[in-house]
């Protein structure tokens, strides 16, 4: 199989590194906290690096998941980044949620060197990560992505090229748009129906089988009654996302008036303290207003 890199093992990074070395290819792996690459290596073997250019080096294919627009040059760019380490005709996949922006520039910098870069963000949150079922959207050249399909595919229930370089990150921007709608909706219903002296679960085994289902509501629902908001993304990555998509709108001219308003919502989350609760927890946001 293929000789690979993986940057980044966080909750998203660290099982989708262990389905490409489940899956027969031999990975190398970097995280900024050495502690964490040791444990990746402990748990599915493969072999560490301690910088990006060192894991980057003799690899077909980088995968990255790191955190935002700076995490990302950090582990592409300069002399110990992967750029340095990799080869002409090699291809770097970034599944990190980023702006198109980064991604052009660092598309543009890895042309230099005769490298492909496929930008390619996932959902599905941890859950999806673990269980290998993450929906993977992606930008850059059909030839590239071709290639990058082959091995995304064993974390992912689906895989598919949107467009040239940036159309990955653009839709993942609609996912999270979509998102944020979603899950206001539902707290406010659970919210309402908690005030109206309904069984929250009777309330959700009827609609959900109706026009007002949807995958938040099915995964989200038990968790959020029950009061626990430690089973996702974290609201702190949702307002880093949410800020890329709406900074993005401002130059292309969408309006996105209910994304501007949960954003605001999200905030009022994290000073309750909620900064690491999943998305979920807009609900605490209605408990709390009474």
């Amino acid at each position: 199989m293929a000789k690979l890199a993986f940057l980044g093992l966080g909750v998203m990074g660290f099982p989708m590194a262990g389905h490409l070395q489940s899956a027969e290819h031999d990975v190398t792996v970097y995280n900024r906290t050495t502690a964490k690459a040791e444990k990746w290596v402990s748990a599915h073997s493969g072999h560490l690096a301690t910088t990006p250019r060192e894991a980057a080096k003799g690899a077909s294919m980088v995968m990255s998941c790191v955190g935002n627009d700076d995490d990302l040059r950090s582990v592409c760019l300069g002399d110990d980044g992967a750029f340095a380490g990799m080869e002409p005709g090699t291809i770097f996949v970034d599944h990190t949620t980023v702006s198109a922006a980064v991604t052009r520039e660092l598309h543009a910098a890895a042309a230099e060197k005769g490298i492909a870069f496929v930008d390619a963000p996932v959902s599905g949150g941890q859950a999806g990560a673990e269980n290998g079922v993450l929906s993977v959207m992606c930008g850059g050249a059909q030839e590239s992505y071709d290639a990058a399909e082959a091995v995304i595919r064993a974390y992912a229930r689906i895989c598919r090229r949107i467009g040239d370089s940036g159309a990955g990150q653009m839709t993942k921007m609609c996912n999270q748009i979509a998102i944020a709608g979603l899950v206001q909706g539902l707290s406010e219903a659970l919210h309402f129906a908690q005030k109206a002296g309904l069984d929250g679960r009777a309330v959700v085994e009827v609609i959900s089988q109706g026009a007002a289902g949807s995958w938040q509501m099915s995964n989200r629902y038990e968790t959020m009654l029950d009061d626990h908001f430690d089973h996702g993304f974290a609201v702190d990555w949702m307002r880093k996302d949410l800020g890329i998509c709406l900074d993005t709108a401002d130059e292309n001219g969408a309006s996105l008036p209910v994304t501007a308003l949960v954003d605001q919502f999200y905030k009022d989350v994290q000073k309750l303290g909620g900064g690491r609760w999943d998305t979920s927890s807009l609900l605490k946001r209605l408990q709390a207003m009474g």
